[in-house]
């Protein structure tokens, strides 16, 4: 009998989590995945500007309660396709976290229609109105043991 595939939800969420792996973010591990059409356009995690000193080399730069020093995932997900001229319109995100207000505006005027999260992390009553506003879809993913096992990392581990 074949073995059932995981949903596209979960594949997507999953690739958001590995993205989230790269995160030089002392704090919280974010990625972000924008997905069009079926497939992944762009990908980010949270960390330093290019070249610059990260949060694990030289600890946080928090003002006002948030390290300003990050790149949030899905900023970077989104200057991603800027930088190859790829528009946002209609796609869908995937992140690891719920969306903090200032890059909820970001999706919501890049044309981003769908917000898929994983875990809730402080959200906004703002970026909750904004979204409901601009008729933009939201999906909390679950993701259980049974999809996790799904990837059979063990096969892939040398002995």
């Amino acid at each position: 009998m074949a073995e059932e595939r995981i949903a596209w939800p979960e594949y997507f969420m999953m690739q958001a989590v590995m993205l989230a792996s790269r995160s030089t973010c002392t704090r919280l591990h974010v990625g972000a995945a924008i997905v069009k059409d079926g497939r992944i356009i762009a990908s980010g995690y949270n960390g330093s500007v290019v070249g610059t000193p990260h949060c694990t080399e030289v600890g946080d730069y928090i003002v006002d309660g948030h390290c300003i020093r990050a790149v949030h995932a899905e900023q970077n997900a989104l200057l991603q396709l800027a930088k190859m001229g790829i528009a946002a319109d209609d796609a869908e995100i995937y992140v690891t976290d719920f969306p903090c207000v200032h890059c909820t505006k970001f999706l919501l005027q890049a044309g981003i229609k769908k917000i898929n999260y994983l875990r809730n992390y402080n959200n906004d009553a703002f970026a909750m109105s904004l979204i409901e506003q601009k008729n933009v879809a939201l999906n909390k993913v679950t993701l259980t043991q049974k999809t996790l096992s799904s990837l059979h990392f063990e096969t892939y581990l040398e002995q």
